[in-house]
């Protein structure tokens, strides 16, 4: 028959005295407290391994941070997982460990992982303006809380002061952007469930309109506009440099030294950083190599790689919004935005009979959608267009003195 053990009482464990070798004193059913040398009292449960059927020892605290009441709920609970089958041992480095993982798999940190996989299928500068976004919007709240944490009602508390501002775009982006990275989460295996799916219901949606643009004869007033503005100088150079070159304002914004080519004067863009997935290349003028000079003074000369670069911080480039918010400063407030300068050269070259329809798409960098056609044509008339971007170039400086 198997011994009886008598229950240890507080006044027990509280008279435990230490002595010159550690000794032990047993509660019942495996659990036992260690009395150290030292004075240290530590519980331990003596129990067989369910699968190895060996002795093994499981510590569950120190006394009196761990009560007696608490040390024999912590060993039924490890008998219930031992009737179970499983190590208790094992069954709390294991959970020890996922905590661990859990708390380090912060926002901040699974957004960094995403925008790793996400940078393959878009351009750098659109990486760049994501991670700006949610820097700027969402890591000041949110970046440092485990991901497992974060809960629709977190999310919307952070983003509501965008809407409060009318920022119902960059709203939208936003909430697109955390759905995109709780997707990439859950295919992770950091959470079960994306709770952010359906955030974006809780907020006003954004009116659809058109790109805003201006008529042809408005670009004396933009003109006039620009050279009155109270902008910095980098911005006034970015806007003019997207207006002759007629290319999009990330690529403007991103433009550096490197894709210049100075003895065929030409500015060649690479695949990563277009659209539509490749090369660009756009015949500069005389009027864009006049900004180039005044760009090199400034961020030239091994100062920064990017022509437009950051006045905050010369190791990034421009953001592609600086364009925009510059040109509702100006007036343009609802009448046009930067992307609408491209449709403004295109309304205007395609007024000019001289000058063929699949030069100004080229000069767009538009692909055509017949893919024979497409392949015929990757050279992008990129001599029959330099007259044309002379003109077109010649055009803006005429509409700066009328």
């Amino acid at each position: 028959m198997a011994k009886q053990v008598k229950p240890l009482s507080e006044t027990q464990i509280k008279n435990a005295k230490p002595k010159e070798k550690e000794y032990i004193l047993s509660d019942g059913y495996g659990l036992r407290l260690r009395v150290k040398s030292n004075g240290t009292k530590t519980w331990l449960l003596n129990y067989t391994h369910p699968i190895l059927a060996k002795r093994a020892n499981l510590t569950l605290g120190t006394y009196p941070i761990t009560s007696l009441k608490l040390a024999r709920e912590k060993a039924r609970h490890a008998r219930e997982l031992i009737e179970q089958g499983i190590d208790p041992k094992s069954h709390r480095d294991k959970s020890n460990q996922q905590e661990h993982i859990r708390l380090n798999s912060t926002l901040a940190c699974v957004m960094k992982q995403w925008l790793e996989v996400k940078q393959g299928s878009v351009s750098p500068g659109h990486v760049n303006d994501i991670e700006r976004s949610l820097e700027l919007h969402v890591l000041p709240s949110l970046g440092s809380m485990p991901i497992t944490d974060i809960t629709p009602q977190l999310a919307i508390q952070t983003l509501k002061p965008l809407e409060h501002k009318g920022n119902l775009e960059a709203l939208r982006r936003l909430c697109q952007r955390l759905n995109e990275i709780m997707k990439f989460a859950r295919n992770s295996g950091f959470i079960q469930f994306n709770v952010l799916a359906d955030i974006k219901e809780a907020f006003k949606k954004p009116q659809t309109e058109n790109m805003k643009t201006l008529p042809p004869e408005a670009l004396p007033d933009l003109m006039r506009a620009l050279s009155r503005a109270r902008i910095h100088f980098t911005t006034r150079c970015l806007i003019e440099w997207q207006l002759h070159t007629m290319v999009r304002p990330g690529e403007a914004a991103g433009a550096r030294w490197d894709e210049i080519d100075w003895d065929d004067k030409v500015w060649r863009i690479p695949a990563h950083r277009m659209k539509r997935k490749r090369d660009h290349i756009v015949p500069l003028t005389n009027q864009t190599l006049s900004i180039l000079e005044e760009m090199n003074a400034i961020n030239g000369h091994g100062r920064s790689e990017f022509i437009f670069a950051s006045y905050k911080d010369i190791t990034r480039h421009a953001c592609s919004e600086t364009a925009n918010m510059a040109i509702k400063r100006m007036g343009f407030k609802g009448l046009l935005v930067s992307h609408g300068l491209r449709a403004l050269a295109s309304t205007t070259l395609n007024e000019q009979a001289q000058f063929d329809g699949d030069l100004v798409e080229a000069a767009l960098a538009h692909v055509d959608k017949n893919k024979v056609r497409a392949a015929y044509n990757r050279s992008q008339y990129v001599e029959q267009r330099r007259d044309m971007m002379q003109w077109w170039s010649d055009h803006i400086t005429n509409a700066e003195k009328a």
